[in-house]
């Protein structure tokens, strides 16, 4: 199917700001409006987005006030992409609405649900959280009927963090066709150990659309903006993780402090967050010290006002060094600005492993702690459960919006591919009413 173009807008050409379904001319008071401001305002607007509201980041949805849910993750991740992407040369608004688009896709529980949802998905192609945020854009939101919120190439470009596809439907290889894959750039692709775990950036059953976006790039090359949402993605998670494990207890100042504890914390990033051979625990452990050494900690934490201020001036410290770091490295004082793929995001090496040591914090102190694995087992089994009762039920026990998509699937593979669409789109609350109701019909 072939786009609209669009005059050229800010350096981007008229293959960029196509859409994938022609639409009509604006007309009227918006009708100077670019591209890139429409995608967002359809992104922000979108049902999609809302839902986020109430799926986990990292605590449990209604465990507390403050905990961020994947609203408040993503709305922090497009403020910290748009600035650095607008400091590159990138068009502010594209970055931001790829950043705020890229985990619309994500099921309940996290990627704990992800997981969940791969393995009920193993004969309909798998399920991939990035896959599905482009499914949603593309085929699932309403705005333009067939085409999902038919953004433009340029910003389905920049939500493509991983651009391949994943396996076809009964395909044995369930880590997809990475193995095709080329450079993201060398800094980036050196910290992405996620090739190897099965990520990719679109369903076999996208494939067309997918090739419509990729068209005239760099085979298995991130854009620049997508460059720039993942390392945003990173930035805002990893610290804003810390905080919220800060605020809630979970992780304090003097056990941040203790040799043994931070040995722990390096063991468990290396071999969670770093690929093989990239850094040695003697490494690490040294960037975690000299880390911590940073003039920016707090000396305690007790709840009190100057401490939240204190732990507030942390994180703005850490993402400047790290949004910072990425801009030097990547646009030396002097170099035009840059988009598209007319360069790569570079991260030196130190603030990459600061940012791995971060998450190996969170994952250490908050999502290892007692009882987070017995409850994580339990939401698997919700979501399997409610996978088997509505398949059981359908298309009576879809959505009104899933119903015909079901009713005019082809085979049980098509129709296995609806079910899955319709649980990734529930938000915590809504799969426990949804497993309680259906569950208690059932019996």
């Amino acid at each position: 199917m072939a786009g609209n173009s669009a005059a050229d807008h800010g350096g981007y050409d008229s293959l960029a700001t196509a859409r994938w379904a022609p639409e009509p001319s604006k007309t009227g008071a918006g009708s100077g409006r670019g591209p890139f401001v429409r995608d967002r305002a359809r992104v922000l607007h979108s049902a999609a987005l809302r839902r986020l509201a109430a799926k986990t980041q990292v605590v449990a949805v209604g465990s507390g006030d403050f905990p961020r849910t994947r609203l408040t993750h993503s709305l922090e991740c497009a403020q910290i992409g748009r600035e650095l992407g607008a400091a590159l040369g990138c068009d502010p608004d594209l970055v931001d609405a790829a950043c705020l688009a890229h985990d619309m896709g994500h099921p309940p529980f996290g990627h704990n649900g992800e997981v969940a949802l791969a393995n009920l998905a193993t004969g309909c192609g798998g399920f991939e959280g990035n896959a599905q945020s482009l499914r949603l854009v593309t085929r699932l939101e309403a705005k333009v009927l067939g085409a999902g919120l038919n953004l433009t190439r340029a910003t389905l470009d920049g939500m493509l963090k991983y651009p391949w596809t994943g396996p076809a439907p009964d395909a044995p290889d369930a880590a997809g066709s990475a193995g095709s894959a080329g450079s993201a750039g060398l800094s980036g692709d050196e910290m992405q150990p996620d090739r190897a775990a099965g990520k990719y950036g679109a369903y076999a059953d996208d494939a067309a659309v997918f090739s419509w976006i990729r068209e005239g790039a760099p085979a298995g090359q991130s854009c620049l903006e997508a460059q720039v949402m993942d390392w945003a993605d990173d930035v805002a998670y990893s610290v804003h993780d810390l905080e919220d494990g800060l605020h809630a207890g979970l992780v304090t100042l003097p056990q941040l402090r203790d040799p043994a504890d931070r040995l722990a914390v390096a063991d468990l990033t290396m071999s969670a967050y770093c690929p093989p051979g990239f850094t040695s625990l003697g490494e690490l452990t040294e960037t975690f010290i000299r880390l911590l050494e940073l003039d920016c900690w707090p000396r305690e934490f007790d709840g009190s006002i100057s401490a939240a201020a204190a732990v507030k001036n942390l994180t703005s410290v850490l993402i400047e060094r790290f949004c910072s770091a990425a801009e030097r490295e990547t646009m030396p004082a002097g170099h035009p600005p840059v988009r598209r793929y007319a360069a790569s995001l570079a991260v030196p090496r130190q603030q990459r492993l600061e940012c791995a040591l971060l998450k190996g914090v969170t994952a250490h102190y908050v999502m290892s702690r007692p009882g987070v694995a017995a409850a994580q087992a339990r939401e698997r089994e919700v979501i399997l459960e409610l996978a088997e009762a509505v398949l059981a039920g359908a298309p009576a026990t879809l959505d009104p919006m899933f119903q015909p998509q079901f009713e005019s699937a082809q085979d049980d593979r098509a129709r296995l591919r609806v079910v899955v669409d319709q649980i990734a789109s529930l938000t915590d609350t809504s799969a426990l009413a949804w497993h309680r109701r259906l569950r208690s019909a059932g019996t």
